[in-house]
């Protein structure tokens, strides 16, 4: 089994007597998109500056390629901070050319490539303009830029898609898709589910500093129990109907004109046919009926609420 390209083992943070990350170990493997999820303030931004080793932890390791983080190693990865930071006298391409120089290109490489990027990006028209000039998602994509002109091993994106707009949110998926496709390894912090669900050979999910899920998104889809909703058009409640397929039922919304809305979680085993079919078999007056289906958004959720609720008992 190869060494993964970035690890953390048992690392914990805290800041002010607050933890910000506590006994949190994860680790990417060459070649995979992750996503590293969790509500705002959950501990993500901490956790990457450990495994970069722009932090160090109270306690715990980090590894970059399978060694503590230096300055050498760091030439194989691509970061975009949280914070960003452009030099806005500069012009653009200048300032892309300048982190590829710190990167070890030459100057010539990281002309041609930064263009090359700029234009893919829909900014080959600002190149040569003023870093102060552009637009907020305009200097956002030219930060992306420079984080990758390299042509890292590892990239590192923290939260990536804020400030980008949804046409050019679904340009960065695509690029990342294409630096995954070349070999590149991605790590990706966000609060957003639906990109990680698009994106994401494995997601880590973090409350708290915790973590809470570490898995690919079909197993975290099956954390969440399947659902149905449905409407029976006598206002009956059809839960004899459904004994031993269902684990929950929920009115929703009023009776209106008889007619009475239901959410049904389904037991262990049982599927949304099985539920259709003992609805026909015994009578129950069915005037809708829409499986429900399941998104990484409400893991999210479901994780999240499970685990607060874990610490309040």
């Amino acid at each position: 089994m190869s060494t993964p390209v970035f690890a953390l083992k048992d690392v914990s943070k805290t800041f002010s007597g607050k933890p910000a990350v506590q006994n949190l170990s994860f680790s990417v493997n060459t070649g995979t998109i992750t996503g590293f999820l969790g509500p705002n303030g959950a501990g993500k931004s901490t956790s990457l500056r450990i495994g970069l080793g722009i932090l160090a932890p109270d306690s715990g390791e980090a590894e970059l390629f399978g060694a503590p983080p230096n300055f050498n190693v760091l030439d194989r990865v691509g970061f975009l901070p949280e914070e960003r930071g452009l030099y806005r006298k500069m012009n653009t391409l200048a300032v892309i050319v300048f982190f590829g120089r710190l990167k070890g290109m030459t100057a010539k490489k990281a002309k041609k490539r930064g263009l090359a990027l700029l234009k893919q990006f829909g900014l080959g028209d600002v190149a040569y303009k003023k870093v102060k000039t552009l637009s907020k998602g305009m200097a956002q994509k030219v930060q992306i830029i420079a984080a990758i002109v390299h042509e890292p091993e590892l990239v590192i994106l923290d939260e990536p898609f804020s400030g980008l707009d949804p046409v050019n949110q679904r340009t960065l998926e695509e690029l990342i898709r294409t630096l995954a496709d070349q070999g590149t390894t991605i790590l990706f912090s966000t609060h957003v589910m639906e990109h990680a669900e698009r994106l994401c050979d494995r997601i880590v999910l973090l409350a708290a500093g915790r973590k809470i899920f570490d898995g690919n998104v079909d197993e975290a889809l099956q954390t969440l129990p399947r659902a149905v909703l449905m409407q029976t058009g006598d206002g009956a409640d059809p839960a004899q109907a459904l004994d031993g397929l269902v684990q929950s039922i929920t009115p929703e919304g009023g009776v209106e004109d008889e007619r009475q809305n239901w959410r049904v979680e389904l037991a262990a085993g049982a599927d949304a046919q099985d539920v259709l079919r003992a609805c026909v078999e015994n009578g129950v007056n069915l005037t809708a009926f829409e499986p429900q289906k399941r998104h990484l958004h409400d893991v999210f959720v479901h994780l999240v609420d499970q685990d607060e609720s874990r610490g309040a008992s």
